[in-house]
């Protein structure tokens, strides 16, 4: 993408009423715009990154035996009574009446409608375990919405849902989206602790919200240190090994850690000295079962290996995408601006034309914009005329992973500049080195 034909509106100004760090740097960075109290339009550098966030999770998903689907924003309230939630879910419910006065509502989840799907098909337990998933917008009018799209009140939702016929089963998939999430936040270069959490208006019995340490993070978190040097299920776990998987997840709650709703003072003064660590935190995923509460209410039913029908038991897990982008901005910042990870950034390189017009410099770019997105490198070629400075404080402030500067100096060594956003590391590399470094 040539940056002179691209929609990237950048602000010198840090916005007012930005009061944490990602929500000022996706204004400055024209990655957001606010269009009302809670609600934003996601700018093109913004979609880059939610479908970069998405792709990953989808891959997790995937690998964890989820299906894909897509269910609607808009759901009929009758589905919502039937479970007994439409009264109970409180005003962060968007209730609506349509042109023929049928009550509907924009939902702030699917437990409900995907209920319903699974009821009308499945009929007997040789269909299960089943997890689906669908990556789509949600709406909870929030009382405060504050800190951008970290709490704002339309926000983007990976959720899943599982059905088992008992709970071993469910306690399964619970385990198996446990070990998904891991892999998930790993992947973009967090550590995601596994917190004891509340189930608020979810409901169930087992829930943990997976936290990164921030802070910037909204509430106060408590855990043991060694958290944070534990390693990442490896990519060929094998999530039909119940054994294994439930190793994992041991091990991952092996040790103390919970939300400030499930503190246990005494037993975290109990840790050994040096061991207890009390931080803010930023939740970036929650998981729960919940057994029968949907299915029973809603006869979702299977017929049984004893031939009787028996309510599936149920668990839901979601993921933010637009919440996680921001929180992978409190994670991965500096003075000058975003540090993406390779993993969530809109564009792996920028590529920085330092004498627009020179003839020497404008052909060795061209061959490099070239080569790099023939080789499925995503490149932001600044062929802007604008100051040098004015390109490295873009390039900086949007945060891509890798800088290549070509200047006539340089070339007339026959030499480019490769910089690393991250550690600032500069090296001068032929073009054909920088070209294949770039494309592993």
């Amino acid at each position: 993408m040539r940056l002179s034909r691209y929609f990237l509106p950048l602000l010198r100004e840090t916005p007012k009423e930005a009061e944490i760090v990602s929500h000022r740097l996706m204004l400055r960075a024209g990655m957001i715009r606010q269009e009302a109290a809670g609600i934003y339009a996601w700018l093109p550098l913004g979609v880059r990154v939610l479908a970069k966030i998405n792709a990953v999770v989808r891959e997790e998903q995937n690998r964890a035996g989820a299906i894909e689907l897509l269910m609607p924003t808009i759901q009929p309230a009758e589905l919502w009574r039937e479970s007994g939630r439409y009264e109970d879910y409180g005003k962060e419910m968007l209730r609506i009446k349509d042109r023929h006065d049928r009550d509907v509502l924009y939902g702030p989840t699917n437990e409900e409608m995907v209920t319903e799907i699974f009821r009308a098909y499945v009929r007997s337990y040789k269909d299960l375990p089943l997890t689906l998933y669908h990556i789509q917008w949600k709406f909870r009018d929030e009382v405060r919405p504050r800190f951008g799209v970290m709490r704002s009140r339309e926000f983007l939702m990976k959720d899943a849902y599982s059905f088992d016929l008992d709970l071993v089963g469910a306690r399964h998939s619970y385990n198996k989206m446990f070990v998904a999430y891991l892999r998930t936040f790993a992947r973009f270069g967090l550590t995601a602790i596994p917190m004891v959490a509340d189930t608020g208006p979810i409901g169930g019995n087992l829930s943990h919200e997976f936290i990164i340490l921030a802070s910037t993070g909204e509430s106060e978190v408590y855990c043991h240190k060694d958290y944070l040097g534990f390693a990442t299920p490896a990519a060929d776990v094998d999530f039909d090994d119940v054994k294994s998987i439930q190793a994992i997840v041991d091990k991952w709650t092996s040790l103390y850690a919970a939300t400030s709703e499930k503190h246990d003072a005494a037993a975290f003064a109990a840790l050994p000295a040096g061991a207890g660590v009390t931080a803010r935190g930023i939740e970036i995923g929650h998981i729960f079962y919940f057994g029968t509460k949907y299915s029973a209410p809603m006869k979702a039913v299977v017929v049984g290996p004893d031939g009787k029908e028996t309510a599936v038991h149920g668990g839901s897990y979601g993921i933010g995408p637009s919440r996680l982008a921001a929180a992978l901005i409190e994670a991965n910042h500096d003075e000058a601006g975003i540090v993406w990870p390779e993993a969530a950034a809109p564009f792996k390189v920028g590529l920085v034309n330092v004498k627009v017009g020179d003839s020497a410099t404008e052909t060795a770019c061209a061959d490099l914009y070239t080569r790099l997105t023939k080789a499925g490198v995503d490149v932001l070629y600044d062929d802007r005329d604008e100051r040098p400075g004015a390109k490295f404080a873009t390039l900086d402030l949007i945060g891509l992973p890798y800088q290549l500067i070509v200047g006539p100096k340089g070339l007339a060594e026959g030499k480019v500049e490769l910089k690393a956003r991250r550690s600032g590391d500069r090296e001068l590399l032929s073009p054909d080195d920088a070209a294949a470094r770039l494309a592993t």
